[in-house]
């Protein structure tokens, strides 16, 4: 992608400062970011960015294609607020949509989420039944809908993109997410200093942990392309907490032990297990994910070594 004119909402977090970040690289990126959770440091300088929220009016939506990540984005984010959570995940979403659908913008790139696939040891594909048993979740599945709207009604391409474990480790811009990060970036900061991981129950849970640099080249080839509907983001290979404490042991060059503490959420909204079927945006782009979880791991644990 080169030469356009980008928004990313959301931008000065996790995902969005990569996905920022690399698209400024040839294009006018513009990070929008109520600083909640993102930090301005996360951007490049050659980022435009601009602190306000998607709940404003006159966002800088004059632009050829929007990626709206911007959202509370945990079921505990959620939960100790619902109704600022439905606020801006939903509210939110369609005010910045409805701004830049009526300033000429025609493609929409959006986060939803896997979680709303429950407990799979099986590959999740798109299409299946899902249901939402958090606030979170409705949030996320209520932004699926409208973009189905703005598709159907405005003639916009609006790609949902669902989430596996998005990971890149404390070396990165994932750092300023604390409590909220992956857990291979919390697990590899306490081992590193020489701390236990806290895991909940027994540590068997498995999650398909995703690296942030397949997750930007999967957006980017969705905005590209132009998809539309909702497509799956992540390996299709799950490894439980257990393996990821072993392999950064063996990484780091530790031996430690976990320690395992009763899970505080609960068991009928917690995802014990996930992984992606994702085939349906490899067929469509040949996007696949390019970095093993082998050598996520080592990137991971570099700036400790």
């Amino acid at each position: 992608m080169d030469g356009k004119r980008v928004l990313v909402t959301g931008g000065a977090g996790f995902i969005g400062s990569n996905l920022a970040n690399h698209l400024a690289e040839s294009n006018d990126v513009i990070a929008l970011d109520d600083g909640y959770l993102g930090k301005p440091e996360n951007l490049d300088d050659a980022v435009e960015f601009v602190e306000a929220s998607v709940l404003d009016d006159d966002l800088p939506v004059d632009v050829d294609l929007v990626f709206h990540l911007a959202a509370l984005s945990s079921y505990a984010m959620h939960e100790e607020n619902p109704h600022r959570g439905a606020e801006v995940n939903v509210d939110g979403f369609v005010n910045v949509v409805e701004q830049a659908q009526k300033a000429g913008c025609d493609t929409l790139v959006y986060a939803s989420t896997s979680s709303i696939y429950g407990n799979r040891t099986e590959p999740s594909p798109e299409d299946m039944d899902v249901e939402a048993r958090t606030g979170y979740e409705a949030s996320k599945l209520a932004r699926e809908r409208y973009a189905e709207y703005y598709s159907n009604f405005y003639d916009m391409s609006a790609a949902g993109m669902r989430f596996f474990s998005v990971y890149q480790g404390y070396g990165g811009s994932e750092e300023h997410k604390g409590e909220y990060a992956n857990v291979i970036a919390q697990f590899a900061d306490d081992m590193a200093n020489g701390e236990s991981p806290v895991l909940y129950d027994d540590g068997t849970q498995t999650r398909d942990f995703t690296h942030v640099d397949d997750i930007v080249q999967g957006l980017v080839v969705a905005a590209e392309e132009r998809l539309d509907g909702i497509f799956n983001l992540g390996t299709g290979e799950s490894y439980s907490f257990n393996t990821v404490v072993e392999m950064l042991n063996d990484e780091l060059g530790t031996n430690i032990d976990p320690e395992y503490v009763e899970n505080p959420i609960p068991d009928d909204v917690y995802v014990h297990d996930t992984m992606a079927d994702i085939s349906k945006i490899r067929d469509a782009t040949g996007w696949e994910p390019g970095i093993t979880f082998e050598e996520g791991i080592e990137r991971v644990c570099q700036q400790y070594q």
